[in-house]
């Protein structure tokens, strides 16, 4: 870990949020698939659009949501750490997905008090002369809430400038290795056995049985693999150079033909809220449903 992260580690430079995937079939633990760390999607589902419907479809019922209040509550927390000026919220320019999602954190900003300014990770540019990170209006950027991942970041044109310490990154640096799916068999090689999480390995032909190959750097399911005795599913994408990771299979249960996946988001530290994501398969993609939830 480059000294730079280490520091921005160990001094709890602040997170703001981020997404548990867990598998669970209605009997015993709930284990832990993965955690998106760094670039957690679907948010605003999770966080307002399901609240929406709960007061829309079941006004007397509830549910496990304080996300948005939360997320406010967090930026609020964190402000006296950041820099003076204007928060700068970033994501490509051709997903609206990711817009969405990081509008609706911006607005969060907003509500918690923020100055704030859009800009796109294509517009973000190095000022060499006054060492500073700028937008396209050429105006600096101090704080940047960035919804793109961090591997990608450091390979833009301004990556080498991301440690000078001129600006203050959401999610932070140290962000990066929680990111990384090899964190599932440091956490197994920690933690043996611990009820919530399942067996992972770095090296294949660890685990005697059905298992899921994982890119270690993969999002939305791309490059995914369940393999059985019977046979392989296998999604496609444009991961897997940097390496894999073994893990054991979950009992993902299987409703009319859609498998459902519990996304549990925390906010700082503390646990928020959860949204589900269901698809087609056990592998679950960027084409996935989101489903709303309630108790009684």
């Amino acid at each position: 870990m480059p000294r730079s992260t280490r520091t921005r580690w160990r001094s709890r430079e602040p997170t703001l949020f981020g997404r548990f995937d867990l598998a669970w079939n209605g009997s015993g633990p709930p284990r832990m698939l993965e955690y998106n760390a760094d670039t957690p999607t679907a948010l605003l589902e999770a966080s307002v659009v399901q609240w929406y419907w709960l007061k829309d479809v079941k006004p007397d019922a509830d549910q496990f949501n304080s996300i948005h209040e939360k997320l406010i509550a967090q930026l609020s927390t964190i402000a006296p750490r950041l820099p003076r000026g204007p928060i700068h919220f970033a994501s490509v320019e051709d997903s609206e997905e990711d817009l969405g999602n990081s509008e609706y954190v911006r607005d969060c900003a907003v509500q918690a008090g923020f100055s704030t300014a859009r800009v796109t990770i294509e517009g973000i540019g190095w000022d060499s002369v006054r060492k500073r990170f700028v937008d396209a209006d050429d105006g600096d950027i101090s704080t940047l809430v960035k919804l793109y991942p961090w591997e990608w970041l450091m390979r833009e044109s301004f990556g080498p400038n991301i440690l000078a310490g001129t600006c203050r990154w959401v999610e932070p640096p140290w962000k990066a290795l929680l990111s990384n799916k090899a964190i599932l068999a440091v956490l197994w090689e920690m933690f043996p056995d611990h009820p919530n999480l399942l067996p992972a390995y770095l090296d294949p032909g660890r685990i005697d049985g059905d298992h899921v190959r994982k890119p270690r750097l993969s999002r939305e399911g791309a490059n995914v693999s369940v393999r059985r005795k019977a046979g392989a599913l296998i999604s496609t994408g444009t991961y897997g150079a940097e390496g894999y990771v073994y893990q054991a299979l979950a009992p993902i249960p299987q409703f009319d033909g859609n498998f459902p996946v519990i996304g549990s988001w925390i906010v700082g530290d503390v646990a928020a809220g959860i949204g589900i994501r269901e698809d087609d398969t056990e592998i679950t993609k960027n084409t996935s449903r989101f489903v709303p939830h309630y108790f009684v």
